[in-house]
């Protein structure tokens, strides 16, 4: 496990709209851009091999994508390579961090200075949650899954952990970039899982309220 201590002051990051990583879950990338390609390269040289996933912000009106405050570092633990170049990784989730300052030049792909203090409880154990209710929260899960044609192994998504449920539904659910955001940004599992429920009600309801400022 890694160590507090040891986290980098420096990672590279990848703004993916959309894509969410989380302390402890696994995030599978198809990596094909040349620039994530030197990307991966540079990161497997590293001995933490730890790249920051994080959320671009849209700017009415101008081309700049400026990077949210907080995003999630993962840690290389899978890799493989197409015949065409291409390269199938998968990132384990390690901890949150905080945009100090992003760093120009150098690199093709974007790198920023990170500030990890606030989240060392995400090097820690797997989270519980004694606030689920899971007969209430399955019934509105699929109702959700019904309303937007998802499938999944029910057998398996209810004998899941606390963690492993609601962070693999935080991760896998068809949500806004600004609620992936919201989903990474809760401070504790049980704040995670209100803020789900919230925008699973919220879809349900044809999204005819705001529901997240």
């Amino acid at each position: 496990m890694m160590r507090f201590k040891d986290l980098p002051g420096t990672i590279p990051v990848f703004p993916l709209p959309g894509a969410l990583l989380l302390p402890r879950a696994r995030l599978p990338l198809h990596i094909f851009e040349p620039r994530y390609l030197a990307m991966i390269e540079d990161c497997m040289k590293t001995p933490e091999r730890l790249i920051g996933m994080i959320q671009p912000r849209e700017v009415p009106g101008s081309d700049a994508k400026p990077l949210h405050a907080i995003g999630c570092a993962g840690r290389l633990t899978a890799f493989s390579e197409t015949e065409d170049g291409r390269y199938m990784i998968t990132l384990t989730g390690i901890s949150r961090f905080r945009v100090k300052q992003e760093i120009t030049g150098f690199t093709p792909y974007r790198r920023t200075e990170v500030d990890w203090s606030g989240f060392e409880r995400d090097l820690g154990d797997d989270e519980s949650d004694r606030g689920l209710k899971r007969e209430s929260f399955f019934d509105l899960l699929k109702r959700y899954f019904t309303l937007h044609n998802l499938s999944t192994d029910w057998d398996s998504l209810k004998g899941a952990d606390d963690e492993l449920l609601i962070n693999s539904l935080s991760m896998l659910c068809p949500f806004e970039p600004d609620d992936k955001q919201a989903l990474l940004e809760a401070p504790s599992l049980a704040t995670r899982r209100e803020t789900l429920v919230t925008l699973m009600e919220f879809s349900l309801r044809g999204g005819d309220d705001e529901v997240l400022q």
